[in-house]
């Protein structure tokens, strides 16, 4: 494990690569068997404890995850055939309270109508710490179920700031053509830059990093990200 770490490490120069050169040095750290995750880690210079400073949302990838996600949607009356047709896995209100609370998680997604948040509330204990509690500004706490089954099965990724201004994400597969791995990494970073507060003051992106699940990080030019709209 570690020579193979540091043979990997070798090819990576002490110096921020463009994003394009990183997305072609990626394909040269592939290891192992199977198809690892692309993931992006930014350091933002901006402090989460104040409210307009806190970075969280969601973005839909224009060429996927490359993940099978399994949806499951809070739903009273005709909004249940919505969320069946639009393909969610799973679709309940109070009985899929009891099979939560019984521990059975099978789902990757959260989706509710607003009107069945009072149920899901009693599962905030058992949702929070899993990260599954549904939240209007990731766009799972909604009436257009529709919408919200497609965006999560298509390659929605959600994102939020920890309290020292880090953000991961997964944003594909390594299998991906480097174009793609380029289009996505494109599309989060702009929507991080979207939301950059008023209120922040010098460089957005302070740092910002590529890696694959089993390989070393490949620092990336912040200046290039930040330009990215």
């Amino acid at each position: 494990m570690a020579k193979r770490y540091k043979s990997l490490k070798e090819k990576i120069e002490l110096r921020d690569y463009s994003l394009a050169d990183t997305c072609n040095l990626l394909k040269e750290l592939k290891s192992t068997k199977f198809d690892e995750s692309v993931e992006v880690a930014l350091n933002l210079n901006v402090d989460p404890r104040h409210a307009d400073q806190m970075i969280r949302g969601a973005v839909v990838l224009p060429n996927g995850t490359g993940k099978t996600v399994r949806v499951a949607v809070f739903a009273k009356g005709v909004k249940v055939d919505e969320a069946k047709a639009a393909g969610a896995d799973i679709v309940g209100n109070d009985d899929l309270v009891e099979t939560v609370m019984a521990g059975n998680i099978d789902f990757d997604v959260l989706i509710a109508t607003p009107d069945c948040m009072g149920l899901v509330g009693k599962l905030g204990r058992v949702l929070g710490p899993k990260g599954l509690m549904p939240n209007p500004k990731v766009g799972t706490v909604t009436m257009d179920v529709t919408k919200a089954v497609n965006d999560a099965k298509g390659g929605q990724v959600a994102y939020r700031v920890d309290k020292k201004g880090n953000m991961q994400a997964a944003v594909g597969k390594i299998s991906f053509s480097t174009e793609a791995i380029k289009e996505n990494i494109e599309a989060f970073v702009a929507a991080i830059n979207k939301q950059k507060p008023a209120s922040a003051k010098g460089r957005y992106i302070s740092n910002a990093a590529v890696s694959l699940t089993m390989s070393p990080s490949i620092n990336v030019d912040a200046s290039e990200l930040m330009d990215i709209k």
